[in-house]
Order: structure tokens, then C-alpha cells, then sequence
């Protein structure tokens, strides 16, 4: 396949390798890119996977589920994210979450078994995408620890504050990305109504300013 069409060598998972390299890699590793429409599930709890993706547009959401069927969101994942690598790694472990796209979204897709049998004949470009594969490891290490930090807020306006500071963290820019209400406050674990009262008070004091896709806190004013 011919990755350089989406850009695929400009990828975390292919930093400090050429699109030829990168190419040559997706070659070798029968990879493939798989379209998905807004709202469809990418992977669903529960069902096997034999492959590594890696997100090429689009954002999808991370959603557990529990054995009477509720769901708490997690996290939101962007370009350059890497999904599935639990469930191809181990699979014969039964996972609970499920991840669900917020846009449409395109996923290429890596067979594990290929990737982990082709160090010798890949050499060094296999070299640099398994080094990128661990730095994801370290990666999830920190978001777990955010999540658990989120929720440990005492209030809503503090989540939202803290939600709003690791946004911008990952996403480098001031004015942040966010998902629609109702994602939002399946990500803050909080009533969707109860959200919308608060950013509503917030904006009027000053603390955020927000249109449907964005918002920004107020340097001023950050608690």
C-alpha cells in the first residue's frame, strides 16, 4: 500500500522513519486502512482482534462497559493513536471496552503475529516501530493516571477545569478540541444537564468561553 497518499510516515508510530521506509514497512506487514462512519463501533468488548490500528483521521472514544450493560466513557483518542494492542497482544483475555467512532474515521490496521515475527528481515525500520510501541505503553501509564486524577475532584467545576488543563496539555494549543455534551459528560462522569448548567455559569463569570467543537479557559480566571 502506498502510505505517503495519507501522509502515514508523519505518524508517532513512524517518527525517524522515510515515507519509502514507511512504505516498505506497511509491505511487509500486509497492513491495511479501514474506513469507519461516525458512530460505528472500530473494536466491540468482547469480540477477538488479531491486529495493531493506528489512527489516521478522526477521533474515537474508549467506552467500558459493565456486565449490566452501562457505559462510562474513558478517554477520546485522535490521529496517531494506537488501538487494539491489548486485545491483539492478548488475546485470549476478554476485554470490556469498547471503542466507538465520534467522527468517521480511518484506521490502519497491523497483523500482530506479522509485526512481532519480522524483526529480522524488517531490521532497523522494525527497530524504530517497536520503540514507538512501548513509548504507547508509557503513554496509556498517563492516561489512566489523569483519569484517575479527573475524578478524584471534589466538584464538577473542578473536573471541568482539570478536563479542560489536560486537554490542552495533549493537544499543545490554548482553544481545545472537545467532543459534543453528551460525550463530554460521559467523560467527567457527570449528569448531562448538571454539565450544561455549569459551563453555562462558568462562561457567564468569565472562567471559559466555548462554541459547540471548542473550548478555552480564561487565563485569568483558571479557578
Amino acid at each position: 500500500m502506498a502510505g505517503y497518499h495519507l501522509d502515514l510516515q508523519l505518524l508517532p508510530l513512524f517518527e525517524g522513519l522515510t515515507a519509502a521506509e514507511t512504505d516498505q514497512f506497511l509491505a511487509g506487514m500486509n497492513a491495511s486502512v479501514r474506513r469507519y462512519e461516525k458512530g460505528k463501533y472500530v473494536l466491540q468488548a468482547g469480540k477477538k482482534n488479531e491486529n495493531i490500528g493506528v489512527i489516521v483521521e478522526g477521533e474515537i472514544q474508549v467506552i467500558s462497559e459493565d456486565v449490566h450493560g452501562n457505559e462510562s466513557v474513558s478517554h477520546s483518542l485522535e490521529r496517531g493513536a494506537l488501538v487494539g494492542i491489548t486485545t491483539a497482544i492478548l488475546p485470549d483475555k476478554a476485554m470490556n471496552l469498547s471503542l466507538v467512532a465520534t467522527t468517521n474515521v480511518l484506521v490502519l490496521w497491523i497483523p500482530y503475529n506479522i509485526l512481532l515475527t519480522s524483526g529480522a528481515r524488517m531490521g532497523r525500520i522494525h527497530g524504530v516501530v517497536m520503540k514507538h510501541l512501548l513509548q504507547v505503553f508509557a503513554w496509556k501509564t498517563v492516561i489512566m493516571a489523569e483519569k484517575i486524577q479527573l475524578l478524584s475532584q471534589k466538584t464538577l467545576r473542578e473536573r471541568i477545569v482539570l478536563y479542560l488543563q489536560q486537554k490542552m496539555w495533549r493537544q499543545g494549543v490554548d482553544k481545545v478540541h472537545i467532543p459534543g455534551r453528551i460525550q463530554m459528560a460521559k467523560e467527567l462522569e457527570c449528569n448531562r444537564s448538571a454539565l450544561t448548567r455549569e459551563l453555562s455559569i462558568m462562561k457567564a463569570e468569565g472562567i471559559i468561553s466555548f462554541e459547540d467543537d471548542w473550548m478555552q479557559l480564561c487565563v485569568e480566571k483558571r479557578l
